[in-house]
Formats: C-alpha cells, sequence, structure tokens
C-alpha cells in the first residue's frame, strides 16, 4: 500500500514504514491518493475513507547552504548562511477502507 501525502506544500509518496523530513511545524498529512492491491483512489481533493498514522521522531536541521551575491562594477559583495529547520516523521500505518 502506498499513498501520496502533502505536508505544507510539499507532496511525498510513502508506504507503510518510511521516514520523511517535513517543514518544521507540518505534522498533519492530506491523503491525496492511495494505491491499495493495484487499484488506485485518487481524492477530490482528499480520499474518503483514508487515515494515515505518523510518528513525530525529531526536529533536525538540515544541511548548510553558502548564498553568495555579486553585483559587477559597484564592488558589492554578500556571503550568507542557511540551515533550513525540518521534523523528522515516521510513517507507521496506511488505513483505508472503501465506501461502496
Amino acid at each position: 500500500m502506498q499513498a501520496v501525502l502533502k505536508f505544507g506544500k510539499s507532496q511525498y509518496l510513502v508506504k507503510p514504514g518510511d521516514t520523511i523530513l517535513v517543514d518544521l511545524g507540518q505534522t498533519e498529512p492530506k491523503i491525496l491518493l492511495i494505491e491499495d492491491e493495484g487499484k488506485t483512489f485518487i481524492g477530490e481533493p482528499e480520499v474518503a475513507g483514508a487515515k494515515v498514522k505518523v510518528k513525530v521522531l525529531e526536529e533536525v536541521k538540515g544541511e548548510k547552504l553558502r548564498i553568495s551575491q555579486f553585483k559587477a562594477k559597484t564592488r558589492h559583495r554578500r556571503v550568507i548562511g542557511f540551515r533550513g529547520k525540518y521534523t523528522k516523521i515516521l510513517i507507521e500505518d496506511i488505513k483505508f477502507s472503501q465506501k461502496a
């Protein structure tokens, strides 16, 4: 069983047991698509009858990025750093009950 989950503005293809990094504070998923035993169910906008059990493991920092700006002929140079903050989430279970 697989599902496409939306956390904030990002979408992830997950299955039970996967660990993903999402933006800090985005821990409630929207279920956009479920694939179960070869059948695909697409949500409008969310799949009815689907539930995902997630567990928040920890808050982590991403890798450091160095951003540089340069403007020719004005001698303007600037270098700044950035480390994004993420929440590490474990997908424990995906449940889906199709309504007839």
